[in-house]
């Protein structure tokens, strides 16, 4: 297997710096120099720096539209495919949904399958999965001592797997969750992020009641090295009451015990299933906090800290250098997980700031610095987004920071058991988890969006440990104004603008991928994977694969030949209603019965509501796509 050759002749020739001097480099020394040799694809977000960006251009505009199929692999799951394969060396590395296998491919011959890892999991963890028993990828760790390289799952049921690269055998794993069997409604979906000595991986359950958290595990042996709760005391979300900022102020001692009403905060949500950027100067990890639980905002007052949160964590503690909530007192169930993009020396307002750039589901896109935490622009990247004006930029307003509600969209203000109509975004968010991409050429963020509103009606639950606790009974539809339900488009960060729009009959809901050879790709639901100029946003290729795209595009190089690959299998938040069958009517009434508590405000609309809403809105669907988990891999013609 020529996989740790090639990887290891790469690792040595790169400790070689200017002077011949050599240096005995540590794991994390070695994998971001890894990322930086383009013919691979070595970490879940392409780079530290979650740009997806890659600097390789033999499929460029002028040729990208004589692409064709190499070859596929199917991964026999029929759920949602979201993530996407690994490339070191001669070996692809792709993982599936539920039940989670593992594949290690031989390059060298069209995908020969060398090993694969089928975990045992509990299947009582499925349906508390709220969205789809999605996963999205696996992280690799390079050798290090007497340890070997190592490939890293994030297993639905909690388990943190550590994988020999080479075998395929498990050299450790750990219970990421309290309970694997799904009776406390933890669940794993997110890809892990190696950092230094340590793999960092977060937690899902926000529609469960679960108290999130974000953990870092020695690499070594799989020991706890920190965990950071998304609420609670001081201690528990590790923040120091004078170091920690909020926009260039301390946060003061039990800042987020005191946005809580009683004991809430013990079952107060705040998922961190999103991606982990990093900055190796700063030592800083980058991440964002999901919803507050339950979806009802009237049974939780307060701002609910830190639920809807950026964190900026020191990589060796996890301790927090700064802090910003998005979206405090979430009522509309607007997760603050999606990737932060990381740039550095971008000009805004006539001074330079090494920026974090975040495309949050509330519809506003935020440019800070990232060393700091200063705000330095929102807005929104959608221009049907309703439910607030603005976001206040005045520094001495005592609203600064916060989004100004619009009292007719806010769920909390018109109470519960009242249907609050044509709030836009819809629950889903103007963008999900399905990362953007940024492009050094042009300056500019390439994002897959949704173009989608809602009515949103809370009503009264109580907590029971692994049982729904969501509170609300939501439909979705359309923006006004036609019948698309998503955009891509090209965004300046730096001043808060969309450049240009595509628009797309449903929701963009795969990742996108920018190159060198000025394209940027991405999948559509129905299963198209696009090639666009990023200057002009002129499209370039289409070619439908078996099934709608969630997952996210990757390109790589072997044996001087550039290739595209994208897992293609229809599922996620957006195509729930075909993944677990709830175009079915009868199917549809056991999910009501199972998660509503005997709440009787989805009556006349069972499907149209089921899947927390997004059945209705995506039925359609189903006349363009159908169930598949696949691999395509594509090339250009000799």
């Amino acid at each position: 297997m020529r996989v740790l050759t090639k990887a290891t002749t790469i690792l040595a020739t790169s400790a070689l710096l200017a002077g011949g001097v050599v240096f005995a480099a540590s794991a994390n020394e070695e994998l971001a120099k890894m990322s930086q040799n383009a013919k691979d694809w070595v970490m879940p977000t392409g780079d530290y720096f979650n740009q997806r960006y890659s600097k390789l251009d033999k499929i460029n505009t002028d040729n990208v539209k004589n692409l064709k199929v190499a070859w596929s692999f199917s991964t026999g799951v029929l759920r949602g495919h979201e993530g996407g394969p690994l490339v070191i060396g001669d070996v692809m590395y792709v993982n599936a949904p539920f039940p989670n296998t593992v594949f290690a491919l031989d390059l060298n011959n069209d995908g020969k399958i060398l090993w694969k890892y089928e975990p045992r999991q509990d299947p009582n963890v499925i349906p508390i999965m709220c969205c789809d028993t999605v996963n999205r990828g696996v992280a690799y760790a390079p050798a290090d001592g007497d340890r070997p390289a190592m490939i890293l799952l994030n297993q639905a049921d909690t388990t943190l797997v550590a994988l020999d690269a080479k075998t395929g055998k498990v050299v450790w794993s750990v219970k990421n969750g309290d309970e694997t069997d799904g009776s406390k409604g933890e669940s794993g979906t997110s890809a892990p992020q190696v950092v230094n000595d340590k793999v960092l991986v977060g937690i899902s359950g926000g529609e469960f009641g679960v108290r999130a958290s974000m953990t870092a595990y020695n690499l070594k042996d799989g020991s706890r090295a920190w965990r950071a709760y998304s609420m609670g005391p001081d201690s528990d979300i590790l923040v120091d009451p004078e170091k920690t900022m909020d926009l260039g102020k301390p946060v003061g001692k039990d800042s987020s015990l005191k946005t809580w009403e009683g004991e809430q905060w013990k079952t107060g949500g705040g998922g961190t299933w999103g991606w982990i950027s990093y900055d190796p100067k700063l030592n800083l990890v980058y991440y964002g906090s999901g919803n507050p639980s339950t979806w009802n905002p009237v049974q939780r007052p307060g701002d609910n800290k830190y639920s809807m949160t950026i964190f900026a964590r020191d990589a060796d503690t996890g301790m927090a250098k700064w802090v910003y909530q998005m979206t405090p007192h979430d009522e509309w169930d607007y997760d603050g997980i999606n990737e932060m993009i990381l740039v550095d020396g971008m000009e805004v307002d006539g001074k330079k700031h090494d920026v974090l750039v975040h495309f949050d589901r509330n519809g506003f896109a935020y440019t800070l610095d990232r060393k700091t935490g200063e705000l330095l622009v929102a807005a929104k990247y959608d221009p049907a987004v309703n439910w607030a004006s603005k976001v206040d930029m005045d520094p001495n307003s005592k609203t600064y920071g916060r989004p100004i509600v619009d009292p007719k969209y806010s769920t909390g203000h018109n109470g519960e058991d009242t249907n609050t109509t044509g709030i836009c975004p819809a629950a889903l968010g103007t963008k999900d988890q399905q990362p953007a991409a940024y492009s050094p050429d042009t300056g500019l963020f390439y994002v897959p969006t949704n173009h989608v509103c809602m009515d949103y009606e809370p009503y009264r639950v109580s907590y029971t440990a692994g049982q729904p606790y969501v509170g609300a009974t939501v439909s979705m539809y359309p923006a006004p104004g036609g019948d698309t339900m998503g955009n891509f488009i090209a965004w300046d960060a730096a001043k808060g603008k969309i450049v240009w729009s595509d628009p797309e009959q449903f929701s963009v809901w795969s990742g996108v991928l920018t190159t060198a050879g000025g394209v940027a790709f991405y999948g559509t639901l129905e299963g198209y994977i696009k090639a666009v100029d990023m200057k002009t946003g002129k499209e370039l290729y289409k070619f439908k694969t078996p099934s709608g795209i969630i997952g996210n595009v990757t390109t790589y190089e072997h044996d001087g030949k550039q290739y595209i690959a994208i897992l293609s299998g229809v599922g996620g938040w957006a195509g729930i209603g075909l993944a677990a069958g709830l175009l079915n009517p009868d199917n549809a009434q056991g999910w009501h019965k199972a998660v509503d508590q005997g709440n009787e405000s989805a009556k006349g609309n069972i499907v149209g509501t089921a899947g927390l809403g997004a059945v209705g809105g995506y039925a359609a669907l189903a006349d363009y796509t159908n169930l598949g988990g696949q691999l395509t891999v594509f090339e250009l013609p000799e």
